[in-house]
């Protein structure tokens, strides 16, 4: 295997490492052992990856500054998570694709469903309380496992086919919907810590769009 394709494949493993982390973020309470995993061991200083993107940047540096003190962490990330998502309350950032966009596209046409996506794939998502399949976590989870089966292809048919169909899950179920809810995080989350993970969200989305092109 060249080099290049070893620093490829290198990249998109990091990218996944960040999305898994992020979309645990966003699915469920904190627990003290994420706070003790992420921020407690210092992971969070520094990122297994660099891109110049922009929102990357910002990203990384809110990350780095968020959580200085443990004792309060915990608490502060809970407060932000259920103001910010928790699906039985008034959520100011809610994360489910289909409060932002429509089943159709500009042209009046149906647009493939995020479950019909994954059922094309043979996925179905297990989730804890029955969590709809449009909420980005879960969305999040299916693209990593794309990304990760497209680092497995030998054949290069196959492979920029899965490319192609990568490019077309982020246009329609991601992209189409991510800047507006990150907006949303932006405004409303009282910590550094979920303001990063929206903005590195949006970032580690447009990064992979990228690479698959």
């Amino acid at each position: 295997m060249a080099d290049s394709d070893k620093n490829r494949i290198n990249i998109l493993k990091g990218y996944n490492l960040l999305l898994y982390f992020a979309g645990s973020m966003i699915m469920s309470e904190p627990t003290e052992e994420c706070i003790i995993d992420f921020w407690a061991t210092g992971s969070l200083k520094k990122l297994p990856i660099s891109s110049s993107n922009h929102r990357f940047m910002i990203a990384s540096a809110l990350l780095r500054c968020s959580c200085e003190d443990k004792d309060l962490c915990r608490k502060t990330l809970s407060e932000d998570y259920y103001r910010l998502f928790e699906q039985n309350g008034l959520p100011m950032a809610p994360a489910f694709e289909s409060l932002y966009v429509s089943n159709f596209n500009d042209s009046g046409k149906s647009v493939q469903s995020v479950s019909e996506f994954y059922e094309s794939y043979g996925w179905k998502p297990k989730t804890k309380n029955s969590v709809p399949g449009d909420h980005l976590g879960i969305e999040l989870l299916f693209l990593t496992r794309l990304v990760e089966m497209s680092l497995h292809l030998d054949d290069e048919p196959s492979h920029r086919e899965l490319k192609k169909e990568i490019r077309r899950f982020i246009d329609q179920h991601i992209l189409s919907w991510i800047p507006e809810w990150n907006k949303k995080v932006q405004e409303s989350a009282h910590t550094s810590c979920y303001k990063g993970i929206g903005t590195l969200i949006h970032a580690c989305v447009e990064d992979i769009y990228g690479f698959m092109s």
